[in-house]
């Protein structure tokens, strides 16, 4: 049983998967305020629900008066981690990374708060320190305390040494550059605590060895479970697409349904990880059973929405959901785009306007959809690929029973 309330509420909510000296971590954690981090490579210009859990983990530790440090990997994304990843990723230039970095950061700010106060958090880019190092340097201050063998044991290096890629020497070096982070923010903030994916456990273990051989210094890791639906399906990703946390990626109804859509035997735990509802009323709904468990996926919804965009947009994409289903009726909440006049001219095909709306990624995918039945414009069937939608000031298209957008005339 934990003393302190940040690993108490922790556990309750299942966020942790492996601990490091959890005992001592606890006493820490109960002592006073401590600084831990979750690192955030820049693969893309936003993040998507795949990083939820760590941002939800922060801001519980925040909580309970806490310091979260956010670092961003202005230097490791320039390789990428290969953590349990089949191939190497793609290499980004530095302009695409500039942009991804400016990004990602607007992510955390409806999650975390940031400030000059004791338990406010900051944001830190791995670029002010790894982009200074010294080759030879890192080799005798830093390659003398990895032993190779280790590194090898690491499952998620023998995974990708078994495949026919195996793993370069670049991404090999991956492992060595986090560890250095964690010492790096031990320095700098005091940093005891590292929190990341399970993915993360071999890194995390090498960057407490570095602090411990060179600092003489103990430090804590912490790894959430790798969060897969009850189906078996990874976090982040749904039918249409990445399920992003920034609104001009992934429109804040979008971002509802998605949520809503939820498995049944999903509801409670993503309640208790992505949610703040209190602990007995998640157990009230989970307990929930037939159509009432529709009432636990709403709420699940709606509190998952106004975290990541404000409860005024949550409030509104539950009742746009709530007149589209209910009353078969389009609302304002709906995700929109607008096709230029000059654009539309007299008419679109119907498959090159479903692409248009993003309800489909190409025109083949388009036409599949109108010919298995699933398009539909303002509830009405389209039945034929190639049928012209003649242009309107405003109308609903539709990809199957979950996917809407009104189609409005610029």
């Amino acid at each position: 049983m934990a003393n302190s309330a940040f690993l108490a509420e922790a556990k309750a909510r299942g966020f942790i998967f492996q601990c490091t000296d959890e005992a001592a971590l606890d006493a820490a954690c109960a002592a006073g305020r401590i600084a831990g981090y979750t690192g955030f490579d820049p693969t893309a210009d936003s993040l998507h629900v795949g990083s939820l859990t760590q941002i939800m983990l922060l801001r519980l530790f925040q909580k309970h008066g806490h310091k979260p440090v956010v670092l961003t990997g202005g230097a490791t994304g320039l390789i990428g981690d290969p953590s349990f990843r089949e191939e190497a990723r793609q290499m980004m230039t530095l302009e695409r990374l500039a942009a991804n970095l400016a990004g990602i950061r607007r992510v955390f700010t409806p999650f975390i708060s940031f400030g000059d106060g004791p338990s406010d958090a900051v944001m830190v880019d791995n670029a002010e320190w790894l982009g200074k190092l010294g080759y030879i340097d890192l080799l005798r201050e830093v390659g003398v305390h990895f032993s190779v063998n280790r590194m090898l044991s690491f499952d998620s290096v023998k995974q990708r040494l078994d495949r026919d890629q195996g793993l370069t020497f670049l991404e090999f070096n991956y492992s060595i550059l986090q560890a250095y982070d964690f010492r790096e923010l031990s320095r700098r903030f005091g940093t005891v605590l590292q929190m990341g994916g399970s993915d993360q456990w071999g890194n995390i273990v090498s960057g407490i060895e570095l602090v411990r051989r060179t600092d003489h210094k103990s430090v804590f890791g912490l790894t959430t479970p790798l969060i897969t639906t009850a189906s078996g399906a990874k976090m982040g990703k749904s039918a249409a697409g990445a399920v992003w946390l920034t609104a001009d990626k992934l429109s804040p109804y979008n971002y509802w349904q998605f949520w809503r859509n939820t498995e049944d035997a999903d509801v409670g735990r993503f309640l208790r990880l992505f949610t703040e509802l209190p602990l007995d009323e998640i157990a009230r709904l989970e307990a929930l059973g037939g159509a009432e468990i529709n009432a636990a996926k709403i709420m699940l919804a709606t509190e998952a929405t106004a975290l990541a965009h404000g409860r005024a947009a949550a409030e509104e994409a539950a009742e746009a959901a709530r007149k589209l289903f209910e009353q078969g009726v389009a609302a304002e909440g709906l995700p929109s785009v607008v096709v230029p006049a000059a654009e539309f001219g007299e008419g679109i095909p119907a498959f090159a306007l479903l692409v248009k709306a993003g309800l489909a990624s190409s025109n083949g995918e388009a036409r599949r959809l109108i010919r298995g039945g699933g398009a539909r414009l303002d509830d009405v069937a389209i039945a034929d690929e190639a049928q012209i939608i003649a242009p309107k000031p405003e109308q609903k298209l539709s990809a199957g029973k979950k996917h809407h957008v009104l189609v409005r005339l610029g």
